[in-house]
């Protein structure tokens, strides 16, 4: 069984549906997992036991007729603590929600998971009202990195990651609005998409989807392998009629994409911030595993990267942050973890005035100008997701640290959407994974990509001290 807790979602599923494991059996042994991982990683706010094994024996019930939900029948999911689960509470880490009645409606991306067969087993740890990089908060603590107890998971889907990581969960949902699916799944070595902007519904997400920041962010799938991402997009896409934000493309399979003719740029550093040798070397290998195997590859970036973590931080911030404060005052939130704090602070040099935040959106649309001219040569780019390997405890909001995440940032700022997948381990034996960001809706791209550096590099690598 612990063999099998590495497979992926898709090849599980099609194990219960050939009988040769049943949904309680596989359920019965993530539960064992989680339970082992709770002491030392703290991957998880709350574990769904009773009613993930009462789906999972229905779920046997349905194979035993020769029934199937979908392509998750009987297979367990986890769930950020921002994304509702009808009958659990959604904290989304914040001291105001500790009590907050359990939710009576499933979010969206929720009901559609489960609609496809998958049964939810836990909800995973983030960090205060998910503004930071790394996950710890005032009512759960810290979540640790399985690779290295020492490190971060990242944040704010780190205990999704974490959980992910070291299979504790096939694959899970997390959100992102400046890097919150990439730079866990890059510390914990695994993969994860973020859709294009406007791709999935976010009804149900703690905070609520709207205002200004709507532009920048997503729910997004996270799993140890990639044709598991490719599985739950084909579930996930399509609107809700509640979410007026998403537009209705069709899904393409990545599956029937040919890399012979794609064109890819490559960066090893955005004109920024420096790269730690390790990210680099990460990135150009990757790079040059393509370059037989496609139309071509280059080294170039585009001009205007460099201006991403001031817009990304000007958009989230024109206020101050302002309108974070209210809404924790509304949700009564009058305890606040550090590491919130220390964002609230980085936000106060953006405030600006009416005239000023129209000069923002000038500039979002300049860059976003800038960054298309960019693809009109290139179909895919690949790059860091961060600057290093997953950082220490409690340095995420240094300044050095925390403009590495310009990186990520620069491609919320876009709307495009983006592939993690890991490549190479650092010398300290951590993972370190590559960005693949490809034009607006075309996830197809960036996950053929993906699933081809998994395959030339291995991906996912279990960590010794979770296992």
């Amino acid at each position: 069984m612990r063999d099998i807790l590495a497979f992926s979602a898709t090849h599980l599923a099609s194990l219960i549906r050939e009988r040769q494991i049943s949904s309680v059996e596989l359920v019965q042994a993530h539960l064992q997992q989680i339970e082992l991982l709770a002491a030392h990683v703290n991957a998880t706010v709350a574990v769904c036991s009773e009613t993930a094994l009462e789906e999972a024996r229905l779920a046997d019930e349905a194979t035993a007729r020769r029934e199937s939900a979908g392509p998750l029948h009987g297979v367990p999911f986890s769930i950020k603590d921002s994304i509702a689960m009808a009958g659990t509470v959604c904290t989304a880490g914040t001291w105001g929600r500790r009590d907050a009645a359990a939710s009576r409606e499933d979010a969206t991306v929720v009901a559609r998971l489960r609609g496809a067969g998958g049964i939810p087993i836990a909800k995973t740890n983030l960090p205060d009202l998910l503004f930071a990089f790394e996950t710890d908060n005032l009512l759960f603590g810290a979540t640790k990195n399985p690779y290295d107890l020492s490190r971060t998971s990242g944040g704010s889907s780190g205990g999704e990651a974490a959980l992910i990581a070291a299979c504790g969960s096939p694959c899970g949902l997390g959100s992102d609005a400046a890097g919150s699916v990439r730079v866990p799944a890059a510390f914990c070595g695994i993969a994860s998409l973020k859709p294009t902007s406007g791709r999935l519904p976010r009804t149900g997400h703690v905070p609520p989807a709207g205002g200004w920041i709507e532009t920048l962010w997503q729910i997004g799938p996270m799993a140890r392998h990639v044709e598991d991402l490719c599985t739950v997009m084909r579930v996930l896409v399509g609107g809700d009629g509640q979410d007026a934000s998403v537009i209705d493309m069709p899904f393409n399979d990545p599956g029937n994409l040919s890399l012979r003719d794609l064109r890819i740029a490559f960066y090893t550093g955005n004109g920024f911030v420096p790269t730690t040798g390790d990210v680099a070397h990460a990135v150009s290998a990757a790079a040059q595993a393509l370059s037989s195997e496609v139309t071509c590859v280059e080294e170039a970036r585009p001009s205007c990267l460099a201006d991403a973590y001031d817009l990304e931080m000007k958009l989230l911030g024109p206020d101050g942050g302002d309108a974070l404060r209210l809404y924790l005052k509304q949700v009564g939130s009058d305890r606040l973890h550090p590491l919130l704090t220390a964002w609230l602070d980085k936000l106060e040099p953006y405030r600006g005035k009416l005239d000023d935040f129209a000069g923002y959106w000038a500039e979002l649309d300049q860059y976003r100008a800038g960054m298309l001219a960019f693809l009109r040569r290139y179909d895919a780019i690949l790059c860091p997701v961060y600057i290093q390997p997953a950082l220490p405890h409690g340095t995420s909001t240094q300044d050095d640290k925390f403009r590495g995440f310009s990186h990520t940032m620069a491609y919320n700022v876009t709307g495009w959407p983006v592939a993690v997948v890991r490549c190479q381990t650092s010398g300290e034996g951590l993972p370190i994974a590559v960005q693949v960001v490809a034009r607006p809706f075309r996830e197809d791209v960036a996950l053929a990509i993906a699933l081809r550096l998994e395959e030339r590099f291995g991906g996912w690598k279990p960590p010794v001290s979770a296992m």
